[in-house]
């Protein structure tokens, strides 16, 4: 699907004010409102826009660690991939899975409550995951910078 001019202001106004209305988002976007409905609901059906959600400042809720962990599977069984990921999905404090092409081969990012959350994570739900060959963690100190949006 191609962009227009209108499609990317559209997309720029949804990103700086997700929770806006229909309305307001037209009105921010110079549209009308049935024509930014329509607009929306094309991006939508392109797979554009695949959904709305909201941005939880984990530290606010009590979880003061983040650490990201990379891990390299013994890839001997070809079923490794898929059972890691069907046990890393059942972590509770497993945040986010991403896999890679390379030396690692997934990256794992947690959050716990403090240390020895973080501690009881690693030893008791980590560490039990099936075909990992090597692991390293990253211990998280800040967020630079965190940017969803494309340059539009």
């Amino acid at each position: 699907m191609r962009l227009d001019d209108s499609d990317r202001r559209l997309l720029r106004q949804l990103v700086a004010a997700p929770d806006a209305s229909t309305a307001d988002l037209a009105a921010r976007a110079g549209l009308t409102e049935p024509t930014c409905w329509r607009r929306l609901e094309r991006l939508r059906g392109a797979g554009i826009l695949r959904g709305q959600r909201a941005v939880i400042n984990w530290r606010a809720l009590g979880y003061q660690v983040e650490v990201s962990l990379r891990i390299t599977l013994d890839k001997t069984d070809p079923r490794a991939f898929d059972e890691f990921i069907a046990r890393a999905r059942l972590v509770p404090e497993v945040l986010e899975i991403q896999t890679f092409l390379g030396r690692v081969d997934l990256r794992l990012n947690l959050i716990a409550r403090d240390m020895a959350h973080y501690r009881k994570v690693y030893r008791d739900r980590i560490l039990t995951l099936p075909h990992i060959a090597d692991l390293e963690a990253l211990m998280h100190l800040s967020e630079i910078k965190s940017e969803e949006s494309l340059p539009l």
